[in-house]
């Protein structure tokens, strides 16, 4: 059992690593595809297969069924964290928002739009608020909630009021 747990700390130091440090094997398994072989999956592989079979020989599990079991654990944990690492590097952009990005969004009307003229709105568009001029169908004032139905410039929407603003 000293050798699996042994292995399971050894996992939790790359693992500890690759937190502090980042991933330190990128470039160095380029040939390999994706997040397979990132830091984090192999800390968590060697971690999870060093502390699962020391847990199966822990329940009385033989020396040839403890390895199977740590290995199977190692695997299962180097998928989670493969998967994590995909979702982390693929949820946020650095692009910036614009105009497009607003189209189906609701804001809120900040200077009251007239009944054949602009007015203006606020857009929160991806945690940052956008502000466009806005045309309507009817005249809507300051404050009232608006969903917006068409891009008309890279600077100029239009709107329409929320369902509950209507009434």
């Amino acid at each position: 059992m000293t050798a699996y747990l042994v292995i399971g700390v050894v996992g939790v130091l790359v693992l500890l690593l690759s937190l502090v440090l980042g991933d330190v094997l990128d470039g160095a398994l380029d040939a390999l595809a994706g997040d397979a072989f990132s830091t984090a999956v192999v800390g968590a592989f060697v971690a999870a297969t060093g502390f699962g079979g020391a847990a199966a020989q822990a329940l009385g599990a033989p020396g040839a069924l403890s390895l199977p079991v740590g290995l199977a654990a190692g695997a299962l944990f180097a998928w989670l964290a493969a998967s994590l690492t995909r979702l982390v590097r693929g949820g946020g952009t650095d692009a910036t928002p614009n105009a497009d990005d607003a189209l189906g969004r609701d804001g809120r009307v900040v200077t009251g739009i007239p009944d054949e003229g602009f007015g203006v709105v606020d857009i929160l568009v991806g945690g940052h608020v956008l502000r466009f001029n806005a045309r309507a169908d009817r005249p809507i004032d300051q404050g009232a909630q608006v969903h917006v139905t068409s891009v008309l410039s890279p600077t100029a929407v239009t709107v329409a009021p929320v369902w509950d603003e209507l009434a």
